[in-house]
């Protein structure tokens, strides 16, 4: 006989299924950032790869070339992430998979557009600056469109919770990065350099079609930005005053201090460069998490924040640390003639990826938030902060107070990025609260 349920056991229910189901989601997050970091260490080994293999290969001078169309590539990058990407991650993470797709092939035929567009400026202003640079900025502008599409499609998986398929892309990249690598240093230039780099991009941007079963449609472009416009737009001015800085850093420093200067600062970066390709990238995985939090348990979101900025500073301290017990001949090891130079840079660029990581858990909320305003109002102090910093201290006391400037910019920027998603948890509750009051 089936015992009758009574009034006081019905309400236990929902609160014991929802105790139940808390390990599954804690291990359903915990998968999801397992493979952002797998996919981060994928891309941080390559691009380490890459700066390690062409600083030993072409020396310092042309080094710096290569930095300066590196930094370049960081600003084109941003443009798209800000455009195709980013909106992306905010509105289409963890939706149904046929909202997925259509999204996926409109922000990935965006970045392609963008990688087209911006690639025949390159091609444009190459021949004109001439030297060194001006071949490494005409190979850029060929290879801009396969770098873009195959990194929208890192972003297209981790919004749809298949971090998987964004670590085995990366990885196949880095596969074809070798060969591609050893053709290249037969060569000895930099063109050679950055069109290996990315032809490596080009195979995996073409898998990432065959893993997704989608294809880019730039047709689709220009109904992508007009729906997401008010994301867009104010991505697009953040992510550009962020690498537009460092451009703009790196060219100063160049004019100020001379080309090999950049390449140093450049070598230092690398030294810590797990890091800086982690908070690069590493919206690929927090914003979406950031996102599931803000849909399920909104009062947790701000102590997730804090642990992931916290978590990032930390691991920079300490990696940081160990680089200041190097052996010389290790580091000549790794960067040749370049070590001797960055490693006395090592404690101020520590300190600004340290000061970049705990600002990133902040950037993270805001995102979630969809706080463009106060986001862009973050990164916009933090730009101007890091290229005063950075041109400030070059003028007063060369590369190394280019570097110590950028440190103290750094961590002042981090300062304003967790006040400002202060107020937006707070205007968050409000919101809420007024929403349950309102019949």
């Amino acid at each position: 006989m089936t015992p009758m349920s009574t009034g006081r056991d019905e309400p236990a229910a929902p609160a014991a299924r929802a105790e139940a189901a808390r390990p599954h989601a804690r291990r359903a997050v915990l998968g999801r950032l397992s493979w952002g970091l797998a996919d981060q260490a994928a891309s941080s080994m390559t691009n380490f790869a890459v700066g390690i293999y062409v600083a030993r290969s072409l020396g310092l001078a042309a080094f710096g070339a290569f930095s300066l169309a590196w930094v370049t590539y960081g600003v084109v990058l941003n443009v798209s992430r800000g455009l195709a990407t980013d909106p992306l991650m905010v509105r289409f993470s963890g939706v149904p998979a046929a909202s997925w797709r259509t999204a996926v092939t409109r922000s990935s035929g965006t970045a392609l557009g963008v990688g087209a567009a911006l690639g025949a400026g390159c091609l444009a202003v190459g021949p004109a600056v001439g030297g060194r640079v001006g071949p490494a900025f005409v190979c850029l502008g060929v290879v801009l469109p396969a770098l873009l599409v195959q990194d929208a499609w890192r972003f297209a998986f981790f919004a749809a919770g298949t971090g998987r398929k964004a670590f085995v892309n990366d990885l196949v990249c880095g596969v074809a990065l070798v060969p591609a690598m050893l053709v290249a240093a037969r060569l000895g230039t930099v063109a050679a350099f950055v069109l290996a780099w990315g032809a490596s991009a080009a195979v995996a941007a073409v898998y990432g079609c065959f893993q997704s079963g989608i294809r880019p449609r730039p047709g689709g472009a220009r109904a992508w930005l007009r729906e997401h416009r008010d994301l867009g737009s104010r991505y697009l001015v953040e992510n550009v005053s962020n690498s537009g800085a460092s451009q703009l850093r790196a060219y100063g420093l160049g004019a100020i201090v001379g080309v090999s200067a950049v390449g140093v600062i450049r070598g230092a970066e690398l030294l810590l460069g797990p890091f800086l390709a982690l908070l690069m990238g590493l919206s690929l995985v927090t914003v979406a998490e950031a996102a599931r939090v803000l849909r399920r348990a909104p009062h947790r979101l701000g102590r997730f924040c804090v642990l992931l900025g916290g978590g990032q500073a930390a691991a920079a301290l300490l990696w940081g640390g160990a680089l200041l017990l190097m052996p010389d001949r290790l580091g000549e090891l790794v960067l040749g003639g370049v070590w001797h130079s960055a490693s006395a840079l090592v404690v101020p660029v520590t300190l600004g990826v340290a000061g970049a990581g705990l600002g990133s858990g902040a950037a993270a909320g805001l995102r979630a938030l969809g706080a463009a305003r106060r986001s862009l109002r973050s990164q916009l102090f933090a730009s101007a902060c890091y290229v005063g910093g950075g041109l400030g201290g070059a003028a007063v006391a060369g590369t190394a107070g280019s570097a110590w400037g950028v440190a103290a910019a750094t961590l002042c920027g981090s300062a304003v990025w967790w006040l400002q998603l202060r107020f937006a948890l707070r205007e968050n509750e409000h919101e809420t609260i007024r929403e349950v009051r309102t019949p």
